[in-house]
Protein backbone atom coordinates (compact mmCIF):
# COMPACT_ATOMS: atom_id res chain seq x y z
CA UNK A 1 0.00 0.00 0.00
CA UNK A 2 3.09 2.48 1.23
CA UNK A 3 4.72 0.98 -2.26
CA UNK A 4 1.62 2.32 -4.14
CA UNK A 5 1.16 5.33 -2.92
CA UNK A 6 4.98 6.38 -3.12
CA UNK A 7 4.53 5.98 -7.38
CA UNK A 8 0.75 7.76 -6.87
CA UNK A 9 3.14 10.55 -5.80
CA UNK A 10 5.58 10.39 -8.17
CA UNK A 11 2.99 10.03 -11.16
CA UNK A 12 1.21 12.90 -9.64
CA UNK A 13 4.68 15.03 -9.61
CA UNK A 14 5.57 14.37 -13.36
CA UNK A 15 1.90 15.32 -14.26
CA UNK A 16 2.23 18.51 -12.22
CA UNK A 17 6.02 19.11 -13.57
CA UNK A 18 4.72 18.33 -17.24
CA UNK A 19 1.97 21.01 -17.01
CA UNK A 20 4.93 23.64 -15.97
CA UNK A 21 5.19 26.35 -18.55
CA UNK A 22 8.53 26.87 -19.89
CA UNK A 23 7.65 30.59 -21.06
CA UNK A 24 5.71 33.36 -19.23
CA UNK A 25 3.92 36.45 -21.27
CA UNK A 26 2.48 38.79 -18.73
CA UNK A 27 0.75 41.73 -19.89
CA UNK A 28 -0.43 44.59 -18.65
CA UNK A 29 -3.03 47.19 -19.06
CA UNK A 30 -1.87 50.30 -17.98
CA UNK A 31 -5.04 51.78 -16.24
CA UNK A 32 -7.08 49.27 -17.89
CA UNK A 33 -10.42 48.74 -15.09
CA UNK A 34 -13.48 46.61 -16.35
CA UNK A 35 -15.16 49.92 -18.01
CA UNK A 36 -12.55 50.00 -20.24
CA UNK A 37 -12.54 46.13 -21.27
CA UNK A 38 -16.45 46.91 -21.37
CA UNK A 39 -16.34 49.76 -23.09
CA UNK A 40 -13.82 48.12 -25.79
CA UNK A 41 -16.58 45.17 -26.31
CA UNK A 42 -19.42 47.77 -27.06
CA UNK A 43 -16.73 49.66 -29.60
CA UNK A 44 -15.17 46.33 -31.17
CA UNK A 45 -18.80 45.71 -31.82
CA UNK A 46 -19.87 44.62 -35.38
CA UNK A 47 -22.84 47.24 -36.19
CA UNK A 48 -24.53 45.08 -38.26
CA UNK A 49 -25.60 42.12 -36.36
CA UNK A 50 -28.15 41.41 -33.69
CA UNK A 51 -25.63 40.67 -30.51
CA UNK A 52 -22.42 42.23 -28.99
CA UNK A 53 -19.43 39.91 -30.44
CA UNK A 54 -16.87 39.11 -27.30
CA UNK A 55 -14.00 40.12 -27.63
CA UNK A 56 -10.24 38.50 -26.60
CA UNK A 57 -10.72 39.90 -22.91
CA UNK A 58 -14.04 38.44 -22.86
CA UNK A 59 -12.60 34.78 -24.13
CA UNK A 60 -9.79 34.65 -22.03
CA UNK A 61 -11.98 36.52 -18.47
CA UNK A 62 -10.77 34.31 -15.39
CA UNK A 63 -11.18 36.25 -12.62
CA UNK A 64 -10.11 39.99 -10.97
CA UNK A 65 -7.70 40.90 -8.76
CA UNK A 66 -6.93 43.83 -5.76
CA UNK A 67 -4.43 46.57 -6.41
CA UNK A 68 -4.14 48.66 -2.91
CA UNK A 69 -0.07 49.76 -2.08
CA UNK A 70 2.07 49.49 0.97
CA UNK A 71 0.82 53.15 2.00
CA UNK A 72 -1.36 53.83 5.47
CA UNK A 73 -3.23 56.47 4.35
CA UNK A 74 -4.44 55.33 0.91
CA UNK A 75 -5.79 51.86 -1.26
CA UNK A 76 -5.22 53.74 -4.61
CA UNK A 77 -1.90 52.51 -5.86
CA UNK A 78 0.19 54.20 -8.72
CA UNK A 79 1.85 52.16 -11.44
CA UNK A 80 5.10 52.11 -9.79
CA UNK A 81 4.16 50.23 -6.71
CA UNK A 82 1.69 48.41 -8.61
CA UNK A 83 4.15 46.77 -11.40
CA UNK A 84 6.36 46.13 -8.53
CA UNK A 85 4.01 43.96 -6.99
CA UNK A 86 3.37 42.05 -10.19
CA UNK A 87 7.22 41.80 -10.58
CA UNK A 88 7.95 41.07 -7.14
CA UNK A 89 5.23 39.75 -5.21
CA UNK A 90 5.94 42.39 -3.03
CA UNK A 91 3.68 45.55 -1.72
CA UNK A 92 5.54 48.80 -1.66
CA UNK A 93 4.51 52.55 -1.43
CA UNK A 94 3.56 55.08 -4.41
CA UNK A 95 6.52 55.89 -6.57
CA UNK A 96 8.86 52.94 -5.43
CA UNK A 97 10.10 50.98 -8.39
CA UNK A 98 11.14 47.51 -7.23
CA UNK A 99 12.30 48.26 -3.99
CA UNK A 100 10.12 47.95 -0.73
CA UNK A 101 8.95 50.62 1.88
CA UNK A 102 12.60 50.17 3.46
CA UNK A 103 13.77 51.17 -0.31
CA UNK A 104 15.35 47.49 0.13
CA UNK A 105 15.63 46.27 -3.66
CA UNK A 106 13.09 43.20 -4.33
CA UNK A 107 14.59 40.52 -6.89
CA UNK A 108 12.00 40.61 -9.93
CA UNK A 109 10.89 38.02 -12.18
CA UNK A 110 12.90 38.62 -14.46
CA UNK A 111 15.77 38.26 -12.21
CA UNK A 112 14.82 35.19 -11.12
CA UNK A 113 14.14 34.25 -14.75
CA UNK A 114 17.93 34.88 -15.74
CA UNK A 115 19.15 32.46 -12.87
CA UNK A 116 17.17 29.83 -14.57
CA UNK A 117 19.26 30.58 -17.81
CA UNK A 118 15.57 31.70 -19.28
CA UNK A 119 15.66 34.38 -21.80
CA UNK A 120 13.84 38.09 -20.68
CA UNK A 121 12.09 40.97 -22.58
CA UNK A 122 9.69 43.86 -22.16
CA UNK A 123 7.29 45.42 -25.24
CA UNK A 124 5.71 48.41 -24.13
CA UNK A 125 4.16 51.43 -25.85
CA UNK A 126 5.30 54.28 -22.90
CA UNK A 127 9.17 54.62 -22.80
CA UNK A 128 10.94 51.83 -21.80
CA UNK A 129 12.21 53.24 -18.96
CA UNK A 130 8.49 53.95 -17.37
CA UNK A 131 7.16 52.95 -14.16
CA UNK A 132 6.29 49.53 -15.29
CA UNK A 133 9.13 47.81 -17.41
CA UNK A 134 11.27 50.06 -14.69
CA UNK A 135 9.78 48.00 -12.05
CA UNK A 136 10.57 44.48 -13.86
CA UNK A 137 14.41 45.56 -14.70
CA UNK A 138 15.33 47.98 -12.11
CA UNK A 139 15.46 49.52 -8.30
CA UNK A 140 14.88 52.96 -7.44
CA UNK A 141 13.09 55.19 -4.93
CA UNK A 142 11.39 57.38 -7.04
CA UNK A 143 9.78 56.11 -10.37
CA UNK A 144 11.02 59.93 -11.84
CA UNK A 145 14.69 59.20 -11.91
CA UNK A 146 14.39 58.46 -15.11
CA UNK A 147 18.13 58.71 -16.84
CA UNK A 148 19.09 56.66 -13.42
CA UNK A 149 16.61 54.12 -14.31
CA UNK A 150 18.02 53.95 -18.02
CA UNK A 151 21.25 53.68 -16.57
CA UNK A 152 20.53 50.76 -14.31
CA UNK A 153 19.48 48.96 -17.27
CA UNK A 154 23.15 48.74 -18.40
CA UNK A 155 24.62 49.43 -15.00
CA UNK A 156 22.95 46.67 -12.82
CA UNK A 157 23.14 43.04 -13.70
CA UNK A 158 22.35 39.45 -12.83
CA UNK A 159 25.09 37.54 -12.20
CA UNK A 160 27.06 39.62 -14.39
CA UNK A 161 24.23 39.26 -17.22
CA UNK A 162 21.75 41.87 -17.96
CA UNK A 163 18.07 41.64 -16.84
CA UNK A 164 16.67 41.87 -20.15
CA UNK A 165 17.96 40.53 -23.36
CA UNK A 166 15.09 42.23 -25.30
CA UNK A 167 14.32 46.06 -24.94
CA UNK A 168 11.60 47.17 -27.27
CA UNK A 169 9.26 50.94 -27.04
CA UNK A 170 9.87 54.20 -26.68
CA UNK A 171 12.91 56.37 -24.60
CA UNK A 172 15.44 57.02 -26.74
CA UNK A 173 16.01 60.57 -25.10
CA UNK A 174 17.17 58.56 -21.90
CA UNK A 175 19.07 56.18 -23.64
CA UNK A 176 21.34 59.10 -25.75
CA UNK A 177 22.06 61.65 -24.28
CA UNK A 178 24.23 64.42 -23.81
CA UNK A 179 26.52 62.75 -20.88
CA UNK A 180 25.77 59.00 -21.82
CA UNK A 181 25.04 56.86 -25.12
CA UNK A 182 23.46 53.83 -23.50
CA UNK A 183 22.96 52.70 -27.44
CA UNK A 184 26.00 52.70 -28.24
CA UNK A 185 26.96 50.83 -24.70
CA UNK A 186 24.63 48.28 -25.49
CA UNK A 187 25.86 48.12 -29.15
CA UNK A 188 29.38 47.37 -27.75
CA UNK A 189 27.76 44.50 -25.14
CA UNK A 190 26.96 42.68 -28.58
CA UNK A 191 23.40 44.12 -28.89
CA UNK A 192 21.26 44.78 -31.92
CA UNK A 193 19.80 47.81 -32.23
CA UNK A 194 16.80 49.08 -34.10
CA UNK A 195 14.62 52.23 -34.61
CA UNK A 196 12.20 51.81 -37.17
CA UNK A 197 9.96 48.67 -38.90
CA UNK A 198 12.87 47.93 -41.35
CA UNK A 199 15.06 47.65 -38.41
CA UNK A 200 12.40 45.51 -36.39
CA UNK A 201 11.36 43.22 -39.21
CA UNK A 202 15.10 42.51 -39.88
CA UNK A 203 16.00 41.41 -36.42
CA UNK A 204 16.89 37.62 -35.99
CA UNK A 205 18.95 37.28 -33.05
CA UNK A 206 19.16 38.77 -29.43
CA UNK A 207 19.96 40.27 -27.48
CA UNK A 208 18.21 43.56 -29.20
CA UNK A 209 17.42 47.03 -28.31
CA UNK A 210 14.67 48.69 -29.83
CA UNK A 211 13.61 52.38 -29.33
CA UNK A 212 11.19 53.72 -31.88
CA UNK A 213 10.29 57.34 -30.54
CA UNK A 214 12.07 59.65 -28.30
CA UNK A 215 9.73 59.19 -25.58
CA UNK A 216 6.67 56.83 -26.11
CA UNK A 217 5.35 56.09 -28.84
CA UNK A 218 2.14 57.76 -30.86
CA UNK A 219 -1.15 57.35 -29.40
CA UNK A 220 -2.48 54.24 -31.59
CA UNK A 221 -5.39 56.33 -33.00
CA UNK A 222 -2.97 59.02 -34.91
CA UNK A 223 -0.06 56.68 -35.99
CA UNK A 224 -0.20 55.89 -39.27
CA UNK A 225 4.04 54.68 -39.34
CA UNK A 226 4.53 52.00 -36.48
CA UNK A 227 5.31 49.58 -35.35
CA UNK A 228 2.23 48.86 -32.73
CA UNK A 229 2.30 46.85 -29.85
CA UNK A 230 1.31 43.75 -31.62
CA UNK A 231 4.09 43.58 -33.72
CA UNK A 232 6.81 44.12 -30.73
CA UNK A 233 5.00 41.38 -29.29
CA UNK A 234 5.41 39.08 -32.32
CA UNK A 235 8.96 39.54 -32.64
CA UNK A 236 9.77 39.86 -29.10
CA UNK A 237 8.02 36.21 -28.65
CA UNK A 238 9.93 35.11 -31.77
CA UNK A 239 13.38 35.80 -30.44
CA UNK A 240 13.09 34.77 -26.91
CA UNK A 241 11.42 31.57 -28.23
CA UNK A 242 14.74 30.72 -29.38
CA UNK A 243 16.02 29.47 -26.13
CA UNK A 244 15.52 25.88 -25.05
CA UNK A 245 15.18 26.50 -21.87
CA UNK A 246 12.47 29.20 -22.07
CA UNK A 247 11.40 32.92 -21.47
CA UNK A 248 9.72 35.67 -19.71
CA UNK A 249 8.27 38.59 -21.84
CA UNK A 250 6.50 41.70 -20.34
CA UNK A 251 4.22 43.96 -22.43
CA UNK A 252 2.18 46.71 -21.76
CA UNK A 253 0.00 48.63 -23.32
CA UNK A 254 1.09 51.47 -21.78
CA UNK A 255 -1.10 54.33 -22.98
CA UNK A 256 -4.75 53.37 -22.24
CA UNK A 257 -3.87 54.57 -18.28
CA UNK A 258 -2.35 58.28 -20.29
CA UNK A 259 -6.00 58.91 -22.03
CA UNK A 260 -7.68 57.82 -18.67
CA UNK A 261 -5.80 60.88 -16.88
CA UNK A 262 -6.77 63.14 -20.18
CA UNK A 263 -10.28 61.66 -19.52
CA UNK A 264 -10.21 61.09 -23.57
CA UNK A 265 -12.49 58.50 -24.28
CA UNK A 266 -11.63 58.52 -28.22
CA UNK A 267 -7.70 57.96 -27.66
CA UNK A 268 -8.51 55.08 -24.69
CA UNK A 269 -10.37 53.11 -27.07
CA UNK A 270 -7.83 53.05 -29.87
CA UNK A 271 -5.65 52.03 -27.62
CA UNK A 272 -7.33 49.01 -26.12
CA UNK A 273 -7.62 48.14 -29.22
CA UNK A 274 -3.83 48.36 -29.48
CA UNK A 275 -3.75 46.45 -26.84
CA UNK A 276 -6.28 43.58 -27.85
CA UNK A 277 -4.16 43.28 -30.98
CA UNK A 278 -1.15 42.34 -29.10
CA UNK A 279 -2.94 40.10 -26.82
CA UNK A 280 -5.23 38.32 -29.81
CA UNK A 281 -1.31 37.37 -31.03
CA UNK A 282 0.05 36.20 -27.70
CA UNK A 283 -3.34 34.15 -27.43
CA UNK A 284 -2.76 32.25 -30.71
CA UNK A 285 1.39 31.70 -29.89
CA UNK A 286 0.12 30.61 -26.63
CA UNK A 287 -2.68 27.75 -27.62
CA UNK A 288 -0.68 26.88 -30.83
CA UNK A 289 2.54 25.29 -28.39
CA UNK A 290 2.32 23.44 -24.69
CA UNK A 291 4.59 25.13 -22.68
CA UNK A 292 3.69 28.73 -22.52
CA UNK A 293 1.13 30.67 -20.05
CA UNK A 294 -0.92 33.66 -21.19
CA UNK A 295 -1.75 35.86 -17.83
CA UNK A 296 -2.83 39.32 -19.10
CA UNK A 297 -4.72 41.71 -16.40
CA UNK A 298 -3.97 45.34 -14.88
CA UNK A 299 -1.94 47.42 -12.44
CA UNK A 300 -5.06 50.09 -11.93
CA UNK A 301 -7.97 51.89 -13.03
CA UNK A 302 -7.52 55.65 -14.47
CA UNK A 303 -10.18 58.04 -14.32
CA UNK A 304 -13.73 56.66 -13.15
CA UNK A 305 -15.03 55.92 -16.71
CA UNK A 306 -18.52 55.25 -16.77
CA UNK A 307 -20.21 53.94 -19.96
CA UNK A 308 -23.48 55.87 -19.61
CA UNK A 309 -24.19 59.83 -18.12
CA UNK A 310 -26.49 62.29 -18.08
CA UNK A 311 -28.90 60.08 -16.21
CA UNK A 312 -29.76 58.67 -20.04
CA UNK A 313 -29.52 54.85 -20.56
CA UNK A 314 -27.36 54.58 -23.40
CA UNK A 315 -23.59 54.55 -24.37
CA UNK A 316 -22.96 55.58 -27.88
CA UNK A 317 -20.22 53.34 -28.75
CA UNK A 318 -20.99 53.90 -32.79
CA UNK A 319 -20.43 57.49 -32.11
CA UNK A 320 -17.12 57.12 -31.21
CA UNK A 321 -16.39 54.99 -34.11
CA UNK A 322 -16.79 58.14 -36.36
CA UNK A 323 -14.26 60.00 -35.20
CA UNK A 324 -11.02 60.06 -36.60
CA UNK A 325 -8.34 61.71 -34.56
CA UNK A 326 -7.53 62.60 -31.06
CA UNK A 327 -8.27 65.40 -29.61
CA UNK A 328 -4.88 66.71 -29.55
CA UNK A 329 -4.97 66.21 -33.20
CA UNK A 330 -7.88 67.68 -34.13
CA UNK A 331 -7.33 71.08 -32.20
CA UNK A 332 -3.91 71.40 -33.93
CA UNK A 333 -5.27 71.09 -37.28
CA UNK A 334 -8.09 72.88 -36.40
CA UNK A 335 -5.67 75.92 -35.31
CA UNK A 336 -4.08 75.39 -39.04
CA UNK A 337 -7.46 76.19 -41.26
CA UNK A 338 -7.90 79.23 -42.82
CA UNK A 339 -12.14 77.93 -42.05
CA UNK A 340 -12.47 76.42 -39.29
CA UNK A 341 -16.33 76.37 -39.22
CA UNK A 342 -15.99 74.71 -42.65
CA UNK A 343 -13.39 72.21 -41.84
CA UNK A 344 -14.86 70.73 -38.40
CA UNK A 345 -17.29 68.30 -39.51
CA UNK A 346 -14.24 66.36 -41.47
CA UNK A 347 -11.93 67.01 -38.74
CA UNK A 348 -14.56 65.75 -35.96
CA UNK A 349 -16.11 62.66 -38.08
CA UNK A 350 -19.66 64.51 -37.28
CA UNK A 351 -21.23 67.80 -37.91
CA UNK A 352 -21.60 69.64 -35.29
CA UNK A 353 -24.57 71.17 -33.80
CA UNK A 354 -25.14 75.65 -34.44
CA UNK A 355 -24.49 76.15 -30.03
CA UNK A 356 -21.36 73.11 -29.91
CA UNK A 357 -19.52 74.68 -33.14
CA UNK A 358 -20.01 78.35 -30.89
CA UNK A 359 -18.55 76.87 -27.97
CA UNK A 360 -15.24 75.29 -30.16
CA UNK A 361 -14.68 78.37 -31.51
CA UNK A 362 -15.03 80.43 -28.68
CA UNK A 363 -12.34 77.72 -26.87
CA UNK A 364 -10.05 77.63 -29.93
CA UNK A 365 -9.97 82.05 -29.10
CA UNK A 366 -8.67 80.89 -25.65
CA UNK A 367 -5.52 78.99 -27.04
CA UNK A 368 -4.89 74.94 -27.22
CA UNK A 369 -5.21 73.89 -23.49
CA UNK A 370 -8.46 74.86 -23.92
CA UNK A 371 -9.96 73.76 -26.94
CA UNK A 372 -8.67 70.27 -26.51
CA UNK A 373 -10.68 69.98 -23.57
CA UNK A 374 -13.92 71.57 -25.36
CA UNK A 375 -13.20 68.52 -27.65
CA UNK A 376 -13.36 65.66 -25.47
CA UNK A 377 -16.25 67.27 -23.43
CA UNK A 378 -18.22 67.28 -27.06
CA UNK A 379 -17.24 63.93 -27.14
CA UNK A 380 -18.02 62.50 -23.76
CA UNK A 381 -21.68 64.84 -23.98
CA UNK A 382 -22.47 63.21 -28.03
CA UNK A 383 -21.05 59.47 -26.52
CA UNK A 384 -22.97 60.02 -22.91
CA UNK A 385 -19.54 59.26 -21.41
CA UNK A 386 -18.38 59.82 -17.78
CA UNK A 387 -15.20 60.41 -15.78
CA UNK A 388 -14.82 60.38 -11.67
CA UNK A 389 -11.30 61.78 -11.40
CA UNK A 390 -8.03 62.49 -13.78
CA UNK A 391 -6.24 60.00 -11.82
CA UNK A 392 -6.50 56.46 -10.36
CA UNK A 393 -9.16 54.45 -8.71
CA UNK A 394 -8.97 51.65 -6.25
CA UNK A 395 -11.57 49.38 -7.70
CA UNK A 396 -10.19 45.41 -8.80
CA UNK A 397 -9.42 45.17 -11.97
CA UNK A 398 -9.65 41.81 -14.44
CA UNK A 399 -7.70 38.68 -14.66
CA UNK A 400 -7.25 36.87 -17.94
CA UNK A 401 -5.32 33.22 -18.64
CA UNK A 402 -4.94 31.03 -21.19
CA UNK A 403 -2.29 28.08 -22.01
CA UNK A 404 -0.48 25.99 -20.10
CA UNK A 405 -1.01 26.63 -15.66
CA UNK A 406 -4.11 28.86 -16.46
CA UNK A 407 -5.92 27.35 -13.92
CA UNK A 408 -3.97 28.98 -11.01
CA UNK A 409 -5.18 32.36 -12.01
CA UNK A 410 -8.80 32.29 -11.37
CA UNK A 411 -10.86 33.99 -9.08
CA UNK A 412 -9.84 36.93 -6.89
CA UNK A 413 -6.24 37.44 -6.26
CA UNK A 414 -4.00 39.94 -5.11
CA UNK A 415 -1.49 41.74 -7.51
CA UNK A 416 1.52 40.01 -5.50
CA UNK A 417 -0.35 36.83 -5.31
CA UNK A 418 -0.21 36.99 -8.92
CA UNK A 419 3.77 37.19 -8.66
CA UNK A 420 3.96 34.58 -6.15
CA UNK A 421 2.23 32.34 -9.16
CA UNK A 422 4.29 33.27 -11.94
CA UNK A 423 7.79 33.51 -9.90
CA UNK A 424 7.13 29.70 -8.31
CA UNK A 425 6.66 28.42 -12.46
CA UNK A 426 9.85 30.29 -13.12
CA UNK A 427 11.90 28.64 -10.32
CA UNK A 428 9.97 25.94 -8.43
CA UNK A 429 9.88 25.40 -4.78
CA UNK A 430 9.71 29.27 -3.98
CA UNK A 431 7.29 29.81 -1.42
CA UNK A 432 5.90 33.41 -0.26
CA UNK A 433 7.28 36.89 -0.92
CA UNK A 434 9.93 36.56 1.63
CA UNK A 435 12.32 34.94 -0.10
CA UNK A 436 12.37 37.28 -2.77
CA UNK A 437 14.28 40.31 -1.25
CA UNK A 438 17.77 41.36 -2.58
CA UNK A 439 19.74 43.19 -0.68
CA UNK A 440 21.04 46.22 -3.36
CA UNK A 441 24.25 46.02 -1.65
CA UNK A 442 25.33 42.50 -2.84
Amino acid sequence: MRKSLAIAAALFSLTAAAKEPKNIILMIGDGMGPAYTSGYRYFADDPTTPVVESTVFDQLLSGMASTYPDEPDTVVTDSAAAATALATGHKTYNGAVGVDRQKVALASIMEIAKRQGKSTGIAVTSQINHATPAAFLAHNENRSNYNAIADAFFDDRVDGQFRADLMFGGGSQYFQRQDRDLVAEFEAQGYHYVHDNAGLAALTALPALGLFADVALPSAIDDKQGPRLAALTAKAATLLAQNDKGFVLLVEGSQIDWAGHDNDIVTAMHEMKDFADAIRWAKDFTESRDDTLLVVTADHSTGGLTLGAAGKYQWRADFLRKVPHSPGVIATRLGQEAEPVKALPALLGFTPAKDETEKLMNAKGEGDEALVKAIKRLIDKRSLTGWTTTGHTAIDVPLFAAGTGKEAFQGLLDNTEIAKRLIALVQPGTQGSEQLVKDKQQ
